[in-house]
């Protein structure tokens, strides 16, 4: 779908009163759920998950991740798109899951709409680095990432 199509099929969803729901992650530590939104620089621990996103970045990129950018909801430049789907809120938690959550406990993150492709494929490669098991829950399916691989086999 091109961006045009995509910018007259929202223009049609909105003159009909349709909404696309905002998508969130949210992730339970020591009994607090903590609620995260694409680009969420809200949390009270911030800076500790920006570093943790940066580190992630690194890593995975030089283990061979090359984000997808036809996950980027806007029509930005190249940069701007992998910026945009590194920062969604399912990669939020999951930098928050790993700074609060201790070594060996797995990680679990619940996603209220489906789990973007791009998401899917990082999760997959942190899995690996960090060797840590991660489960996701979206609105479609559990995914049970580890060591590199996910439980739908990428039928997701």
């Amino acid at each position: 779908m091109s961006w045009e199509e995509a910018t007259l099929v929202r223009k049609e969803m909105k003159e009909v009163g349709i909404k696309k729901g905002t998508g969130y992650s949210w992730i339970n530590v020591k009994n607090a759920v903590h609620v995260f939104q694409a680009k969420d620089a809200s949390h009270e621990r911030n800076s500790e998950i920006q570093r943790m996103l940066a580190k992630l970045r690194k890593d995975v990129k030089e283990a061979g991740y090359n984000p997808d950018t036809n996950f980027a909801l806007f029509d930005l430049e190249e940069e701007e798109k992998i910026s945009e789907v590194w920062y969604h809120s399912e990669k939020i938690a999951l930098a928050f899951g790993l700074i609060a959550i201790p070594p060996g406990v797995p990680i679990r993150i619940t996603k209220n709409l489906r789990i973007c492709g791009d998401c899917h494929s990082a999760i997959k490669f942190i899995s690996g680095i960090v060797g840590r098991e991660i489960i996701v829950r979206d609105n479609n399916r559990f995914h049970r990432f580890k060591d590199g691989l996910c439980s739908c086999r990428d039928y997701w």
